[in-house]
């Protein structure tokens, strides 16, 4: 029997910088192991409602196909018994968005479709969840990364009444080419919360843990290490019990802290670098 995940979602894209991704928070255990699916030029897709799981792989092969995201909806509801109780978003490799809700789906529900965007929900409070998972994205346009905009318009429509059973899980995943850790996989961002009394609260955290540790800033925007800087670092350092050499003591201290990607020797300083340290220091 498929799972019954009454919740709402956003899909989306940002063409430029080559991001597809997913967010969604529901009444239900794990929602990010179901909802779900992205591929970098290719697509993304959530399954909701009387969720069908095949929808996300099927999807994507379809998407993979050339196929728009509307054709790619009439061609999974079309072949599906269950249509009816079934919900679903899609955005295309183009940025074209497109939503599908079932006439047997719980009330509330809908969706709203537009560039670059599919948003939908079910047995919510009202369409004002809906209204504001599309409001808030549109208006983040061009002054985030997609996934701070996903999780932006998750919490705007949790506050707007969200799920009306309650909150349990969230979840948001991007996908961009050779985006992962050391470009070893095409997954930017995926992250989970299975079961929480605030769970979109507790992804904001997460994701602001992930953008602290695997956030790139630009190399212009770098610290240089003067004399009193080094000075600095090396009593900082000394305080956590990394003596010595200062690359050496900055480089244990990072690998410790998960901070790695973020050092490239002791000339210049990545300025999340340098706060944590201080921070440490003040401690």
């Amino acid at each position: 029997m498929a799972p019954l995940v009454s919740t709402f979602s956003i899909v989306a894209c940002d063409l430029e910088a080559g991001h597809w991704g997913v967010a969604v928070a529901s009444k239900f255990l794990a929602v990010g192991s179901v909802v779900p699916s992205a591929e970098p030029g290719v697509g993304a897709v959530a399954t909701q409602a009387l969720a069908n799981p095949r929808y996300g792989p099927d999807g994507l092969a379809l998407l993979r196909q050339g196929l728009p995201a509307e054709a790619v909806v009439e061609r999974l509801t079309a072949a599906d018994e269950g249509a009816a109780d079934r919900q679903l978003g899609v955005v295309d490799g183009r940025g074209n968005g497109a939503g599908y809700t079932g006439s047997e789906c719980l009330p509330w529900c809908g969706d709203r479709s537009g560039p670059g965007y599919a948003a939908q929900g079910n047995l919510l409070v009202g369409p004002e969840t809906v209204d504001a998972l599309v409001e808030t994205f549109v208006a983040t346009a061009a002054e985030k990364p997609l996934g701070e905009r996903l999780v932006a318009a998750l919490a705007a429509a949790d506050a707007a009444g969200g799920d009306r059973r309650g909150r349990q899980s969230a979840a948001v995943l991007v996908a961009a080419k050779d985006g992962g850790y050391l470009g070893g996989s095409d997954t930017l961002l995926d992250l989970r919360v299975d079961d929480h009394p605030d769970p979109v609260g507790e992804l904001r955290r997460l994701l602001a843990i992930h953008e602290r540790l695997f956030g790139v800033t630009p190399r212009e925007q770098w610290v240089t290490v003067d004399q009193a800087l080094r000075e600095e670092l090396t009593v900082a350092l000394a305080r956590r019990g990394y003596e010595g050499e200062l690359a050496r003591a900055l480089e244990a201290w990072a690998g410790v802290e998960n901070l790695e990607m973020r050092i490239d020797g002791v000339d210049e300083l990545d300025p999340v670098v340098l706060a944590e340290l201080r921070g440490a220091a003040s401690e």
